[in-house]
């Protein structure tokens, strides 16, 4: 199987599910096959080869920012299930549950909101602007 066909068909795959318009995801793949070609497809592929570099790296920081924050969101959605069962079983305990943890989220500051945001966005900046300059692989 080529490069070319490794990144085309996951691609495929994920415009099947995200597009849910038939016309519209037969362009999305009309489009993806006419980059076949063309330099953008290139370029796709140095990104994904710069993904599975960070991933796969030694330093710490790198290699595991994206998984800890998966994991994060894992731990998100998989405490919807008991929830789902709470809820089924006992309603009210459900909603003050889910009551508890609003206003716990409501109660952190704005501030701490918009701190992780402008460092989460500087970051992402920092290490696009590092890779456009060449310094950062």
């Amino acid at each position: 199987m080529s490069i070319l066909e490794a990144i085309i068909s996951p691609v495929s795959a994920i415009i099947d599910k995200v597009i849910p318009d038939k016309e519209a995801r037969d362009k999305a793949k009309l489009e993806l096959l006419r980059l076949e070609g063309s330099q953008e497809l290139e370029l796709l592929r140095t990104r994904m080869s710069a993904i599975v570099t960070e991933a796969s790296s030694t330093d710490p920081w790198t290699s595991r920012a994206r998984p800890g924050f998966m994991y994060v969101m894992y731990v998100m959605l998989l405490w919807s299930l008991p929830m789902g069962l709470i809820a089924a079983f006992r309603p009210e305990a459900a909603q003050n549950i889910a009551a508890g943890i609003n206003g716990y989220l409501h109660g952190l500051p704005e501030p701490l909101y918009a701190l992780f945001g402008t460092g989460y966005l500087g970051y992402t900046a920092a290490r696009q602007w590092g890779k456009a300059k060449g310094t950062d692989r």
